[in-house]
Formats: structure tokens, C-alpha cells, sequence
């Protein structure tokens, strides 16, 4: 039966066992680097196996349908921390946004004022500026994309230079923060390097998954018939050359490879678990598991994200929190990216900021769907170095996609999800999908002024 709002409210605040009363719960907040929706073997992946992820879909919930709303690593995490579209907060590329990410008002900064000791971990990719933000009790980050083996880390505003393989050692900072003793709650922000190339894995890893076969979907063999925006000659001689191969398509031993570097990434998460369930803070503790945007492995041609299609725009995400998530629970309704700062400020009962855009999940993850989102916006803004992918904006429902490219004449998409799950066939001059185009069209529309 489903939990009214008092209810749910109150149940975060509910003593569990014998425990003493807890006001406010502890809050984890994990997310990787360039991680599909479908690289969890909980969502159905062939042969890869992510049991410390998988126990927190198992003893939570697991969002089918999350999604970012720009697939390209800076803005997302700055869409992640502020609940705020790109188009708001500004951080629209991965150029040098040093400056812009010192004064974002994030949800870190919102629940430190409100009494959370807070840390930040790991990648935070807006700019190469490696120094504390603001809203942190403990920082250890590095700068841009960081390296993988032996990497310099900031900790605290000291530059130092540690031994050792990223994941481990970002997994290690997170464990020695969740141990120290403290009076009030926390909030812990761990962003991992991985699954981000150059796709080294730990040593550990390096032979896992050498004879499975890597699945194609039917869309690698796409002609791009109904994409002239993919067709078209955008100067794919200005690439790099290693960019360039990256855009047509992975191969499969770079696909094992990302795969590999997960496995580490699983080992956190389950260390994490583990000093939780040690220190008996487990189940008064919120724990969110997603990634900052999705990855090509050959779909339509592409390799890397910044494309409109699924494989890009959806990740995972899964949560943790007995005392309200029933165990289990696979939710259907189409989530965002914006949407996970308004529901940690709402656990940790701190005011949201008025400018965010997001949606509380809490509603959701208590059985209570009435009310909720029906289509949403997702946009990228392009890149010098990638002309491949142009500026876009799209609208998503439950069954209908479409995509304007704001710069490019006569080369907009339109998909019907429910019958061309893989979208190759675009419907935008197709009779029959004439009253689809307009209401999709209407949408976008409206979502961009309500946004705007």
C-alpha cells in the first residue's frame, strides 16, 4: 500500500531497533564515469558480474528509466550537485569552468549549512582547478580527467602524490571519512575516474571477461539512413585520430576493458557497504549508486556519448534505505539527473534552492506516483572538437522521442520508442507520425519556457 507524505517524512526520522532516536539520516551519494544504464549485471548485462551494486537494487530500488539531461561529463555532474538544467547553471561544456564551479550553489553547500559534515571524493571534472570547493568538510579530488596508476591528488588544498591505483585509492579516502567519529550526520560525494578511458584496469582485473562475447544490439548495424545529422560532412578530419576512432565505435577489447575497470569501482562500493554495515550506520544511511551520463559501444556508428539516443542519455541508478525503499523495487517512471539534489535536501531536511529545476524522488521511492513527470528535456551544446554531434534539444515520453537540432536545417528525428526501441527509424516525414510531431514539438516548447 502506498506511503502518504506524513508518512514518508516520518519514517526518516523512525529509531530502528533499539537504537537511539536519529534525527537525520547519513548520506552517500556514488557515481562513475561514462557507465551505461545496462553495464550492471542487475539490469540484465550477459556475463558482467556487480554483486556490491547489485545488493543495493536487491535491498532497494532500481530506476529503470533515469536518465541525465546533457550527456557530457561537466555539465552533468554540475546538473547532479544543483538540481538545475545546463542552460542554467552554465556549465554547458567541458571547457574551463574553474571559475563558474567555485560558485554554483550545490546541494553539499545547502546541507553543510544546514548541520551535515561534508565530504567530496574523487572526480569533479569542471575545469582543471583541483582546489576545495565550497560546502566541503573534506576534499580529495585532482585535476580534469586525473590518470588511473599513481595519480596526484588534492587533499585539502595539498597537492600529493599517491601510490597506487585510482579507484582503490579513492575507495580507501572514502572508507577513512566514514569511519571517524562524529556527532551529526553526514554527506559523502564519491565520484569516481572510472568508467572514464583511458580504460585501464586494476591489475587484479586485466584478464576478466577475455572469451564472453560482447552483445550487438541491432542499431551497430544502423545505416544512418534517417540521420543526416550523423551523415552529414562535419570535418571529421579535425579529430585526433584516437578521437576520431572513438566516435566510429569501440571494438570489443575496449568494451572489456571499460568493463574491467568497473570491477574495481564494485569493489568500492562494496567496502563502502561493508564500514557502513560495521560502524552500524547501514540502515540509517541513504545510499545512491548512478553515473554521469552513458556510453556508445557502436550503436548508430558512435562511440563516446553526447548523442540524443538512449545508449547516451540513460544511466543507472539504484537506492539503499530499508526504512523506507521496500527491497526489490523496480520503478518504471522516467527520473533525472536534476532530480537527485532536491531529494538529498529533502532527507536531510534542508530547504531546496529556489532555482532548482529537479523533482524529490522521495515521493517516488515511497510508492506514490500521482503527480509525476511525463516527458522531459534533455539538450548538449556543441563542441569545436567534436563537430559530429551538433547542438540538440529533445523531448522524451514513454513512447515518443524527438530531436531538434537548433543549428542544422531539415534534419530533426523522430522515434516511436515503443516500436523501434533501438531508434533507426526516423518518422519525422511520415504521415501517420504527423500529430505525434506536433504534440512532441508543443512539448518541447513548453518544457523549454517552463526551464527557461
Amino acid at each position: 500500500m502506498p506511503i502518504n507524505r506524513r508518512q514518508l517524512l516520518g519514517a526518516l526520522a523512525a529509531p530502528a531497533w533499539a537504537a537511539p532516536r536519529i534525527s537525520r539520516p547519513n548520506l552517500v551519494f556514488i557515481y562513475t564515469d561514462d557507465q551505461r544504464w545496462d553495464a550492471m549485471s542487475c539490469a540484465g548485462h550477459p556475463f558482467l558480474k556487480t554483486p556490491n551494486i547489485d545488493r543495493i537494487a536487491r535491498e532497494g530500488a532500481r530506476f529503470r528509466n533515469a536518465f541525465v539531461t546533457t550527456p557530457l561529463c561537466s555539465p552533468s555532474r554540475a546538473c547532479f550537485l544543483t538540481g538545475q538544467y545546463a542552460h542554467t547553471h552554465r556549465v554547458t561544456t567541458n571547457g574551463n569552468n574553474n571559475a563558474l564551479s567555485h560558485e554554483l550553489v550545490t546541494f553539499p553547500r545547502l546541507l553543510q549549512r544546514a548541520g551535515y559534515e561534508t565530504a567530496f571524493i574523487g572526480k569533479w571534472h569542471m575545469g582543471n582547478d583541483d582546489t576545495p570547493r565550497p560546502g566541503f568538510d573534506r576534499w580529495v579530488s585532482f585535476r580534469g580527467q586525473g590518470r588511473y596508476d599513481d595519480p596526484p591528488l588534492n587533499i585539502d588544498g595539498a597537492a600529493t602524490q599517491a601510490q597506487g591505483y585510482m579507484t582503490d585509492l579513492l575507495g580507501g579516502h572514502a572508507v577513512e571519512f566514514l569511519r571517524r567519529q562524529r556527532s551529526k550526520p553526514f554527506l559523502m560525494c564519491l565520484a569516481h575516474k572510472a568508467v572514464h578511458g583511458p580504460f585501464t584496469p586494476a591489475e587484479r582485473h586485466k584478464s576478466l571477461y577475455s572469451v564472453e562475447p560482447i552483445p550487438r544490439p541491432p542499431n551497430v548495424k544502423d545505416t544512418l539512413e534517417g540521420k543526416p545529422a550523423l551523415r552529414r560532412q562535419a570535418g571529421e578530419k579535425q579529430y585526433a585520430p584516437q578521437a576520431a576512432a572513438l566516435l566510429r565505435g569501440p571494438n570489443d577489447d575496449l568494451v572489456r576493458n571499460q568493463l574491467r575497470t568497473l570491477m574495481a569501482v564494485d569493489d568500492s562500493v562494496g567496502q563502502v557497504l561493508a564500514v557502513l554495515e560495521e560502524t552500524g550506520q547501514l540502515d540509517n544511511t541513504w545510499v545512491i549508486f548512478t553515473s554521469d551520463n552513458g556510453y556508445f559501444w557502436g550503436e548508430h556508428g558512435l562511440g563516446d556519448k553526447r548523442a540524443a539516443y538512449e545508449e547516451s542519455v540513460r544511466i543507472p541508478l539504484v537506492v539503499r534505505y530499508p526504512r523506507l525503499i521496500r527491497a526489490g523495487a523496480v520503478l518504471e517512471d522516467a527520473v533525472l539527473s536534476i532530480d537527485v539534489a532536491p531529494t538529498l535536501l529533502e532527507l536531510g531536511g534542508a530547504p531546496p534552492s529556489k532555482e532548482m529545476q529537479g523533482r524529490s524522488l522521495v515521493p517516488l521511492l515511497g510508492g506514490r506516483r500521482g503527480g509525476w513527470r511525463k516527458s522531459f528535456l534533455a539538450e548538449y551544446f556543441a563542441e569545436p572538437q567534436f563537430p559530429r554531434i551538433p547542438t540538440w534539444q529533445a523531448v522524451r515520453t514513454d513512447r515518443w522521442k524527438y530531436i531538434h537540432y537548433t543549428e542544422l536545417e531539415g534534419m530533426d528525428e523522430l522515434y516511436d520508442l515503443k516500436a523501434d526501441p533501438y531508434e533507426m527509424q526516423n518518422l519525422i516525414s511520415q504521415t501517420r507520425a504527423a500529430g505525434a510531431l506536433r504534440q512532441m514539438k508543443a512539448e518541447l516548447e513548453r518544457l523549454l519556457k517552463e526551464t527557461s
